[in-house]
């Protein structure tokens, strides 16, 4: 028999994007309206449950006017204390951390987890549910490349912005007859800049997915030249590599950090003005993708992303994460939504669109 709910946790993970704390405020006005239960926000994601922990009750009054605004009122952290280590092909999980964690989740009287976050906060949480943590997870990422949900949270305001800077880039880029190139966010997946590039009319698109040939893209660009027009705009994916190349980073990480990518946009621009002669300019858009309010749509979805976490919960749905399939909300395991990462398929209809358009993504079928 299932033990009965009266107070949940909920925490954010992973890099900020905007309709968190949309989440936030669904979570708690559900939880407490419709069920009667209390909630508790635990600071800093997961790292809140370690040594004194970091919480803060939350009531329908803590959240007023958070639907607009962006960021995490909670706070939230990479993986910390969480992340896998390998040593000599190894892989070691940090026991200790999850034991810790588990055993204040007991003392703070948490019959159940709401977490937002994206593949390596769901991966996390999968691993606190084989341990017997109750919970649902809440798909978050403004790359939108979390398996089991057509469209995350945080996405399409992160490609508003993009779009917005090549919008303004074009009128630059025209009026000095330059190559403008922008780089945005996307490690492993190109659906920021396979979808930006398409509605900013971008005439070259570098995406994870497809590895490039510079050559390729530097002969678009003598092209256009040739046919009158003397400006090209060009987007790169952060995590976009050349044909037999590796990704760029800023610094490769260590046991307790992350690698970061960063800098193909410079390393493509300089390529280009070597092989064209034209004037080339970058533009690193960076966190402005993750900051500022929600679009509408991104409000709409993470509330009722919070609010379906809540009914999973109350329905004795642990292990699953809320998702949207079909323009419904549904749930889908934890366990196959952390497989994989929602990668562009090469040959899949908005390649296609953007082929068909006059757009190169430098690859070996253009």
């Amino acid at each position: 028999m299932m033990k009965a709910i009266k107070q949940i946790g909920v925490l954010t993970g992973g890099g900020d994007a905007p309709g968190l704390n949309a989440v936030i405020r669904a979570v708690v006005k559900t939880a407490t309206n419709e069920y009667g239960w209390s909630v508790l926000g635990i600071e800093d994601g997961f790292e809140g449950l370690l040594g004194e922990t970091r919480t803060r009750p939350l009531r329908p009054s803590d959240v007023r006017g958070l639907l607009p605004r962006g960021g995490t009122i909670l706070g939230t952290r990479n993986r910390g204390h969480f992340a896998i280590q390998r040593v000599e092909e190894k892989i070691i999980k940090p026991e200790a951390a999850y034991r810790e964690a588990v055993a204040n989740i007991e003392r703070l009287r948490l019959d159940a987890l709401v977490v937002i976050g994206g593949d390596g906060t769901q991966t996390i949480a999968y691993e606190f549910f084989q341990r017997g943590v109750p919970l649902v997870g809440v798909p978050k990422t403004i790359d939108n490349d979390l398996v089991g949900t057509e469209l995350t949270f945080g996405f399409l305001t992160a490609l508003d912005v993009a779009t917005e800077a090549l919008d303004r880039l074009h009128t630059t880029a025209e009026s000095h007859d330059r190559v403008m190139v922008l780089e945005v966010m996307g490690r492993h997946a190109g659906w920021i800049a396979l979808e930006a590039g398409l509605a900013g009319g971008a005439d070259v698109i570098l995406i994870p997915e497809i590895p490039f040939y510079i050559e390729k893209a530097a002969s678009r660009v003598l092209e256009r030249e040739r046919n009158g027009r003397a400006f090209t705009i060009i987007v790169v994916a952060e995590g976009a590599v050349p044909v037999d190349g590796s990704p760029v980073y800023q610094d490769r990480g260590n046991a307790q950090s992350q690698p970061r990518l960063g800098g193909i946009g410079h390393v493509v621009a300089d390529a280009i003005q070597q092989l064209t002669g034209k004037e080339t300019r970058v533009v690193v858009l960076g966190h402005l993708q993750r900051g500022g309010s929600p679009t509408a749509y991104d409000r709409l979805l993470a509330s009722s992303f919070g609010v379906a976490a809540v009914r999973a919960l109350a329905a004795g749905e642990f292990g699953n994460m809320v998702c949207l399939k079909c323009g419904e909300i549904v749930t889908c395991p934890l366990s196959e939504a952390v497989l994989q990462i929602k990668r562009v398929p090469p040959d899949g209809q908005l390649v296609k669109t953007a082929r068909n358009l006059g757009i190169t993504f430098a690859g070996e079928d253009d």
